[in-house]
């Protein structure tokens, strides 16, 4: 293999992924009042379980998750997964319990991670990077799903880290507009309207690479957003242009959304696909 492809290869897929689930999700307050907005379910599973599977998926498993809010609920749900999410036998008087179908249970490595109720994100990033091993991790947040080829992207971002000294990789998304769109006519009559579209734009969609280098962009007391445009200013950050389905959860009916599809069209579900 020629040198120049040798070194644009992907590191080991063991690398860590950061996720973000310390924040507090105030727009989706039906749901977060007493739980953390990554625990809030879709299909009967936190959206933080669909996220990690996501990854794990394309062979990712490592995972930092940065709690905050009402993190214990996270851990109390990972520390009884297995009775959550299999068939189990209990002897009650052992005081033993044995999953009764072990090759279905999910090869998570997890490391839980207390960073503050109200820290912002990239002190978040901060308080975690004593946890994240090699040069390269992943990152994303704890409120969104996705088809993109994470393999992709990690790809890519080692293409460009070595083509233009670039720090970083994130997932370009097309948002949907918040409100319709109208187009007139040159007598200013409505000829469509177009109720909350696509845009053309791209956004940020987390399902991010970065390099320990990034860290120097982060600073106390800001967001990960603050630090992507000044390393962007930079000329660090690289965008991957995903094109395929992506969807969060900021509100009860981005809620109700994922959970029409989860029943009838689950793009996200990329680890079982019939």
């Amino acid at each position: 293999m020629p040198a120049h492809l040798m070194n644009t290869q992907p590191e080991s897929q063991s690398m860590p992924v950061v996720i973000m689930c310390g924040g507090k999700g105030t727009r989706l307050r039906e749901e977060t009042e007493f739980k953390p907005k990554p625990m809030v379910e879709i299909g009967g599973y936190p959206i933080l379980w669909h996220i990690m599977k996501i990854y794990a998926h394309h062979g990712y498993t490592n995972f930092i998750l940065c709690l905050g809010y009402r993190g214990s609920a996270i851990k109390e749900y990972f520390l009884n997964h297995q009775l959550y999410t299999q068939d189990f036998h209990m002897d009650l008087s052992k005081n033993t319990h044995t999953v009764l179908h072990p090759d279905g249970i999910d090869e998570f490595s997890i490391t839980f991670a207390e960073t503050g109720e109200d820290t912002l994100t990239a002190e978040r990033l901060m308080k975690v990077q004593k946890y994240i091993n090699g040069d390269t991790f992943m990152l994303t947040y704890g409120d969104g799903v996705s088809d993109v080829d994470l393999q992709a992207v990690h790809a890519y971002h080692e293409q460009q880290k070595f083509a233009h000294k670039t720090i970083g990789t994130i997932t370009g998304i097309h948002p949907k507009s918040k409100y319709g769109l109208v187009e007139t006519n040159e007598n200013g009559i409505i000829t469509n309207f177009q109720e909350k579209p696509q845009l053309h734009d791209y956004t940020n969609g987390g399902f991010m690479v970065l390099t320990k280098d990034f860290l120097s962009y982060c600073k106390e007391g800001e967001m990960v957003e603050q630090a992507l445009t000044q390393a962007s200013q930079d000329g660090k950050i690289a965008l991957y242009a995903h094109e395929g389905f992506w969807h969060c959860m900021d509100t009860y009916k981005d809620k109700e959304d994922l959970e029409h599809l989860w029943q009838h069209s689950p793009h996200w579900k990329v680890w079982n696909k019939s």
